[in-house]
Parts: C-alpha cells; sequence; structure tokens
C-alpha cells in the first residue's frame, strides 16, 4: 500500500468515505458536485505543516482510506509533540481485509518520526467494534472525554 498526502483531487472521495457509515451520514453532506466549505477547509489543513492528511492507495492505485494526523505542541511533557488521529476510514468494500491495522501501524510510525511523544484518538462510544480494534493495536481507555457542540 501507498500513502500520501490527499491532493485536492482526493477530497470528494475522502468525504464520500467520511459520509458512509450511521454516523457520517447524519453529519456529512456529500454529494455531488461536492461543497465548496471541504475544499475551502482542505485548503486550510494543507498549508498548516502540522497536519497531514492521508490517503491509502492499493496496489492498482485505488483509494482504499484515508486518516487524519494532527501534531500539536503544547507545554506540558516539557514542551512535547502529541499527535491525534482523526477520521480514519477504509472504503466499504475493502473492509476487513487488514488495511486498518496497516493504516494504525504507518501512523503510529510517523508519529515517532515526529517525535510525539504519544498519539491518542477519540471514537464515539457507540463505536463498540471500533473500540475493540484499538484496544487490540495497544489503545488504552486513559481519559474521558467532553465535548460541546456549538451551532
Amino acid at each position: 500500500m501507498i500513502f500520501r498526502k490527499a491532493t485536492e483531487n482526493d477530497v470528494p472521495i475522502i468525504i464520500e468515505m467520511i459520509a458512509d457509515d450511521e454516523l457520517g451520514k447524519k453529519r456529512e453532506n456529500f454529494q455531488k458536485p461536492l461543497p465548496n466549505e471541504y475544499i475551502k477547509a482542505f485548503e486550510k489543513i494543507n498549508s498548516d505543516e502540522n497536519q497531514e492528511l492521508i490517503v491509502v492507495e492499493n496496489k492498482n492505485s485505488e483509494i482504499v482510506g484515508t486518516l487524519q494526523l494532527s501534531f500539536i505542541q503544547y507545554l506540558t511533557y516539557r514542551g512535547g509533540i502529541r499527535a491525534q488521529i482523526e477520521a480514519v476510514r477504509i472504503r466499504k468494500d475493502k473492509r476487513g481485509l487488514g488495511i486498518g491495522k496497516t493504516m494504525f501501524e504507518w501512523a503510529i510510525n510517523r508519529a515517532k518520526e515526529r517525535k510525539a511523544h504519544l498519539l491518542q484518538l477519540t471514537t464515539d462510544k457507540k463505536r463498540i467494534k471500533s473500540i475493540k480494534f484499538y484496544e487490540n493495536l495497544g489503545f488504552t481507555m486513559s481519559h474521558e472525554g467532553m465535548k460541546m457542540h456549538f451551532k
């Protein structure tokens, strides 16, 4: 598999994957043409050296997965860097083939390359299978997360 930074041309495929589950369908607006708000967001992500929007291609050059890594500089841990992984998705017809595990192995190595002292993620509590998957990779439930949504 090939891991590369996403391009603007990849954005519709990424959004289609993000919207292709029960939770994503409720919050995303995948349509053709893609709403411009996604392109604007991509441009901001792409211009930020601490953001890496990644696509994963198979041997046929098909995009089969995506993830976003954010590198957060902060003062604690002696000025440490924390890596956060978000929006991990695998194309529906390619799930169950080990792609997710390979993607996380890549992300863990990338976080180490960037000198992060930890890799963190959040997941909806309704994603029971995902939680078990993350635990099998070595992630632990160390904190209770909270969110405040704004309309």
